[in-house]
């Protein structure tokens, strides 16, 4: 742990913010989540899907007890998340959803994405992975390989699409 001011004024050690640390890759499935995981994983969802986005849902939804969840984490801060949801769960086909970055701009929305899709293919043999995107990020989850696959409409008050990966 690094004591330093908010502008680094006084500091003589370069602080995690300002280095090129690697992050690193959790994956578990929900019974292998301890409390304080699952709670930090709630919290980030939380706060930037309900808080962030002025948006109330039921994040809850029931699909966590199945689902793999991947995050990763520098200073031991969670910087991206995801989830992988089997078929039949979220939506008909495979599925990867409640995708952040907590710190944008990193490249770490595309890490996360793809180790997501790794373990969509790893864990529930993907061939075919749908996603229910925002809008706004069509680009971003198009960089990752996925094309988008309906018209638009609204999810909790907010223009989505459909988008899937294909092998």
């Amino acid at each position: 742990m690094y004591l330093c001011d908010e502008n680094n004024m006084f500091c003589d050690y370069k602080c995690p913010d300002d280095m090129n640390i690697e992050p690193i890759l959790h994956q578990k499935t929900f019974p292998e989540l301890t409390t304080d995981e699952l709670y930090e994983l709630l919290r980030v969802r939380s706060e930037v899907f309900v808080v962030e986005q002025n948006c109330v849902y039921q994040d809850m939804d029931g699909d966590d007890q199945k689902s793999i969840h991947l995050w990763l984490t520098v200073a031991d801060k969670i910087v991206a998340l995801a989830r992988v949801c089997p078929a039949g769960t979220h939506m008909k086909e495979i599925s990867i959803g409640r995708v952040i970055t907590t710190e944008r701009g990193k490249g770490y929305g595309k890490q996360i994405m793809l180790h997501a899709i790794d373990a969509a293919v790893e864990h529930f043999g993907a061939t075919l992975i749908d996603i229910e995107a925002q809008e706004y990020a069509k680009g971003f989850y198009g960089s990752v390989g996925f094309k988008q696959s309906s018209d638009t409409f609204l999810l909790d008050g907010i223009p989505h699409i459909k988008m899937t990966w294909t092998k």
